[in-house]
Parts: C-alpha cells; sequence; structure tokens
C-alpha cells in the first residue's frame, strides 16, 4: 500500500512538472528582449514559402514530430553526433524537409536578437505562419520554450503515432500527450495540406490482406486513382493529402474523410469513432469553416505545449542543429 502511495505521488508530481511547465508560456514571452520577433520570423517565412510554397506542409509537420518526441524542445532539429543518431534520422522523419528554413529564420534571429530566442518556439511561430501563409488560421502562440539537448533516434517510433494506426491506438497515443479525441480529429485536419510518400500508404492498395485485394475501407472508386500514381514498391513517388487544394488550409479534408478517400489508415480510423466520425461529418456536410480554424488553433496551441522546458531548462541553441 506504501509503494502504491509513493507510486501517485510520483505520478502526481510529474503531472504538477509537465502543467507549470505549460504555464510559464506566455504570449508575448520575447516583448522586452526581442520585441520584434513574430515579425521578423513572419517576413523570413512569407520570402520562404513565396518562393517554395510546398515546403509550409512539412514546417508544420515538422512541428508535430517535434512535440511528439520529448515535448516540443527543438530535439527534431538536432544533427546526429558521435554517441548516436538523431531524432530525423529516424524513418518516419527521414521524409521531413525544411530544416534550412528553420535555420535561415534562426539565424535572422540571432542577428537581431542574439542568444534569445529558442529553436522550439521558432518551430512553433514558424508552423503558426506556415499554416496563415496557406489561407489558414493565425493564433497567439505562448512563448519562452527552452532548446533539449537530447535527440534520440530510438524514442521516434515509441511516440510518434504511424500513419497505419487504428482508432484505438490513435486516442491513447494523443492522451499519453495530454490531448484529447477532439484534439486528435482537429489536428488530423491539418492533412488539408502537404503531400506524403506512396510509402505511407501504398500498403492500403496492393495485397491488404494478403489476397491480392485492396483497403476496403477505402472507397473502391479512389482506389484506381491512387494506384496509378503509386505503383507496387513506389518509395519516391508524392500524392497530394488533399487532392486539388493541398496547398491551400481548408475543410476539404473532412469531405475526403467522409467519402472514406482519406490517404492513410489513421484517416480512415477517425470514422472508427463516434466523437471524431460525428465532427468529421459535420464538417463535411456543411461549410463551418471559422469554426475549424478556431478548434484548429486551439489544438496546436495545446500541442505547443507538451512537456515544454522553461526556466533553467534546457538552453538558447545559438545554431538549431547543434547543442552549445
Amino acid at each position: 500500500m506504501v509503494f502504491k502511495v509513493i507510486a501517485v505521488f510520483v505520478l502526481f508530481l510529474a503531472v504538477l512538472t509537465i502543467s507549470c511547465n505549460a504555464q510559464s508560456l506566455k504570449v508575448g514571452f520575447y516583448e522586452k528582449s526581442c520585441p520584434n520577433l513574430e515579425a521578423i520570423v513572419k517576413e523570413t517565412t512569407n520570402t520562404i514559402f513565396s518562393r517554395a510554397p510546398t515546403l509550409a506542409a512539412p514546417i508544420l509537420r515538422m512541428h508535430f514530430h517535434d512535440c511528439f518526441v520529448r515535448g516540443c524542445d527543438g530535439s527534431i532539429l538536432l544533427n546526429a553526433t558521435g554517441n548516436g543518431q538523431a531524432e530525423k534520422n529516424a524513418i518516419p522523419n527521414l521524409s521531413l524537409r525544411g530544416f534550412g528554413s528553420i535555420d535561415r529564420v534562426k539565424s535572422v534571429v540571432e542577428k537581431k536578437c542574439p542568444g534569445v530566442v529558442s529553436c522550439a518556439d521558432i518551430l512553433a511561430l514558424a508552423a503558426r505562419d506556415a499554416v496563415s501563409f496557406l489561407n489558414g488560421p493565425s493564433w497567439k502562440v505562448p512563448l519562452g520554450r527552452r532548446d533539449g539537448r537530447v535527440s534520440n533516434f530510438s524514442e521516434v517510433l515509441s511516440n510518434l503515432p504511424p500513419p497505419f494506426f487504428n482508432i484505438t491506438q490513435l486516442i491513447a497515443s494523443f492522451a499519453a500527450k495530454g490531448l484529447n479525441s477532439k484534439d486528435l480529429v482537429v489536428l488530423s485536419g491539418g492533412h488539408t495540406i502537404g503531400t506524403s510518400h506512396c510509402a505511407s500508404f501504398s500498403n492500403r492498395l496492393y495485397n491488404f490482406t494478403g489476397r491480392g485485394d485492396s483497403d476496403p475501407s477505402l472507397d473502391s472508386e479512389y482506389v484506381p486513382r491512387l494506384m496509378s500514381k503509386c505503383r507496387p514498391g513506389d518509395q519516391t513517388s508524392l500524392a497530394q493529402m488533399d487532392p486539388g487544394s493541398f496547398k491551400t488550409f481548408d475543410e476539404d479534408y473532412y469531405t475526403l474523410v467522409a467519402k472514406r478517400r482519406g490517404l492513410f489508415t489513421s484517416d480512415s480510423a477517425l470514422l472508427d469513432d463516434n466523437e471524431t466520425r460525428a465532427y468529421v461529418r459535420r464538417h463535411a456536410i456543411s461549410s463551418q469553416r471559422l469554426k475549424f480554424f478556431r478548434d484548429f488553433a486551439a489544438s496546436m496551441v495545446k500541442m505547443g505545449n507538451i512537456e515544454v522546458l522553461t526556466g533553467n531548462n534546457g538552453e538558447i541553441r545559438r545554431q538549431c542543429a547543434f547543442v552549445n
């Protein structure tokens, strides 16, 4: 009994620590130390996205991948060292793009405010500005994150939900990070922008159950279209996640999912839970763009609070790819 009480108390302290860290983030954190930070980040990212619009979605994805492994501490940005492989070397992260863009933003910020702004905060702001650039919502980003000093290849697969998860696994994965079912279905709406390599979903097209069939949860009329883009064994070709508007942040993703045309198993899985299915159908049947935008902004802020380092924890990296 004593051990149980101690275990509960330790768990309580861990939750309290995470909560306190999240609460110490605040909008306007750099108001005095780097007052033009957000304008600098927005101007620099807009310049980058204007020249390469397809980098916006990868920056959003990078922020998600960062937060789900060790929290939002910029560990996804670190290069491997002699001590081992980093997060960016793990299979789910090999297709990430935009590291150079974050380095560029950091360089501009460092010239104006040397040693002040963390890479983790720059990534959070860049993700917000990426969504806004593609006609999506903007939101106030609580800041004050510190950069982590550890990036571990082996921690990625156990923390990052893969595209083949079912709804039970997805809900559990998000719950482990303090996110609920609504956050799951709302953040999945980020799949309205960007592309995916065929390897992430081609298992649904060919020999799904070992009998030469396709995934029955996919619209059978949609399968041939995907097959025309992704031949068996294709590891390099790209498919639009929201065909026709993959460069525009909108609600079309939910219409696709409702029609059983979501690209990933994890997209189709949203129809297997009462709460997530209801959200998908509401936004597929009638346009509730502003409601979705408000929900997405709220869930992004919530995700941005996952296991953050604040105060004297971590560091402010001078270069995002290297610890000081």
